[in-house]
């Protein structure tokens, strides 16, 4: 079950499509976060949905928010997916151990072995505030991000 609107995001540390760390801490008191998790990269929903937020990027990416998105890929995988989407925000891996901070939230399918689309807004307190979870073929409206980022 997904973390519900109103708990503490748990905190992680995962490693960017450049390996560099990036801890949800980070962006506390700073920043409100949207954490999105994907399956995987260069799949036909989630390179939409990934170039989708590329293309609305200051709405997402920003003084006041930063855009996270996680996937269990490795972060050489990753690495290569952005440089070919022109993907300038992070993309963390959830690679090892295999799924951990996707079960943290909630959103780690054991069946499949990935992340469904779970997508959550994360207040500068370290809050969820809003969130919406998908199965794996329904891509998320970011209608519905902006609109939560817009209620902070």
């Amino acid at each position: 079950m997904a973390i519900e609107t109103g708990a503490p995001a748990p905190d992680f540390e995962l490693k960017d499509n450049h390996g560099r760390t990036v801890r949800l801490s980070d962006f506390r008191g700073e920043k409100n976060v949207v954490l999105l998790f994907y399956p995987f990269a260069f799949t036909g929903v989630c390179t939409g949905e990934l170039c989708a937020l590329r293309d609305e990027l200051p709405r997402f990416e920003n003084a006041d928010t930063q855009l996270l998105a996680v996937s269990n890929d490795s972060i050489h995988t990753l690495r290569v997916f952005a440089e070919q989407e022109g993907l300038q925000y992070p993309l963390l891996s959830d690679f090892w151990p295999h799924g951990a901070v996707s079960r943290a939230y909630g959103v780690f399918d054991e069946e499949k072995g990935c992340a469904v689309r779970g997508t959550f807004v994360i207040d500068k307190e370290g809050v969820v505030r809003w969130t919406v979870v998908n199965g794996l073929p329904d891509a998320r409206d970011l209608k519905d991000y902006i609109a939560a980022l817009d209620a902070l």
